[in-house]
């Protein structure tokens, strides 16, 4: 099973970058793992949100093929503890699938076709993190989960 994890916009805080390489690397050695940063929309203020959304999913649709199994990271969202998120990894992969596709929207959320093409929702928090540290969260919890599938002492209860 491949992940793939799509955002919009670049990163560019130093110590977030670090960190997203940090797991980026660790996830390498549980599953296959490929990381596209969408570039924002350019002259982005001269649009209204809808036609921003509406941009902005199109740029996400490009990237998401028809078998794809498209899970959107919305605020309302579930919400899953780590064990739990980690059965949910494992549940996909006995399922057979063959790509997943973690998307964060824009600072709007999603389009109302990504919102359609979207297979389910998780939330990671009902606290509102900014959109590059949400990238870094997700990471650590992805490979969190790979490392509770793996019994590696990682994660404690």
């Amino acid at each position: 099973m491949k992940i793939v994890f799509l955002s919009l916009g670049k990163t560019n805080e130093k110590y977030l970058i670090e960190g997203i390489s940090l797991y980026q690397n660790r996830l390498k050695h549980y599953t296959s793992f490929e990381m596209i940063e969408i570039p924002n929309i350019k002259k982005s203020k001269n649009l209204t949100k809808l036609e921003l959304m509406k941009k902005e999913g199109d740029l996400i649709l490009k990237n998401v093929q028809n078998s794809d199994h498209l899970v959107l990271l919305d605020e309302k969202g579930k919400e899953y503890n780590s064990t739990k998120f980690s059965e949910k990894i494992q549940n996909w992969m006995l399922s057979g699938k063959k790509r997943i596709v973690f998307v964060i929207g824009g600072s709007y959320g999603f389009s109302n076709a990504v919102y359609q093409r979207g297979n389910e929702k998780i939330s990671l928090s009902k606290m509102t993190f900014s959109h590059q540290m949400v990238r870094l969260f997700f990471l650590e919890q992805l490979y969190r989960g790979y490392s509770i599938l793996n019994n590696q002492p990682y994660h404690h209860e």
